[in-house]
């Protein structure tokens, strides 16, 4: 007896409206232009104008998009616009994030605050103003990008970890209430991506500790992960497409983990 092959299906995301958040650089850039390449319209939403203008003008040019990226400047902070932004969302991925490395007793709180306003208040709000719409055609993808500070904690980011792990427990709670209106609900877990974010990191380890960049990638960020080297943002957006696959649609309320073996110590 002939074993059955397996069925190779592209995605195809013609027709669908996608929103991506922080996506003028980074993960979301490439989450951007990867759903757009997959032919959906993709919201690009970012406080940086410059950096959107940059992202448009890279769709504009390249020639393997079969959708459309379509930039617009927001601050997620502003909580009533970021709802109001997600209407009409077939695929929301909250991406945007910032980081702020200091002792608890050090940490500003305004600047808690605002972590946790960007991280963990406008996912909310971004996804209930999307449910709506996905409800209503009983279909929908909800991709959060955490990390895995959304499920080990380091010192000196209290912020950003407990943005991390409440966006894991609100993640959780939107696939069991999605579930039975055909609306998925997952997180993607990278280690230390390389992007704006973690190269400025980099430059100020290296100041610190008198070591080469190179020095503070392997001994430093990735001392607890197997592989010694930094995913690439396309590797992430990859992990996104692909949970928006019809591949993927018993998959919800997970954490797609990309840690390069952190998380197996």
């Amino acid at each position: 007896m002939t074993a059955p092959q397996p069925t190779v299906t592209s995605l195809d995301l013609g027709g669908r409206t996608a929103l991506v958040t922080g996506a003028a650089s980074g993960i979301g850039r490439a989450c951007a232009l990867r759903l757009a390449a997959a032919g959906a319209k993709v919201k690009a939403v970012d406080r940086d104008a410059d950096g959107l203008a940059a992202l448009a003008a890279l769709a504009e040019a390249s020639r393997g998009l079969s959708g459309a990226v379509e930039p617009q400047v927001l601050d997620l902070t502003d909580l009533d616009a970021a709802e109001e932004t997600a209407a009409g969302t077939d695929i929301l991925v909250n991406n945007a994030g910032l980081q702020r490395v200091s002792p608890i007793e050090d940490f500003p709180p305004e600047v808690f605050r605002t972590v946790l306003a960007v991280m963990l208040e406008a996912p909310f709000r971004l996804i209930r103003g999307a449910l709506p719409h996905m409800y209503g055609q009983e279909w929908g993808r909800i991709v959060n990008i955490s990390s895995v500070h959304g499920l080990r904690a380091s010192a000196y980011k209290s912020a950003y970890v407990a943005a991390k792990h409440g966006l894991e427990g609100l993640s959780k709670t939107a696939a069991l209430e999605g579930a039975p209106r055909g609306v998925t609900s997952n997180c993607v877990n990278p280690g230390y991506v390389r992007t704006p974010l973690v190269e400025a990191q980099i430059a100020d380890q290296a100041a610190a500790h008198g070591i080469p960049a190179g020095r503070v990638v392997s001994d430093v960020l990735l001392k607890d992960a197997a592989l010694k080297r930094l995913i690439e943002p396309e590797e992430v957006a990859e992990a996104v497409a692909y949970l928006c696959a019809p591949q993927a649609s018993f998959i919800t309320g997970t954490s797609l983990v990309l840690d390069g073996g952190w998380t197996a110590h």
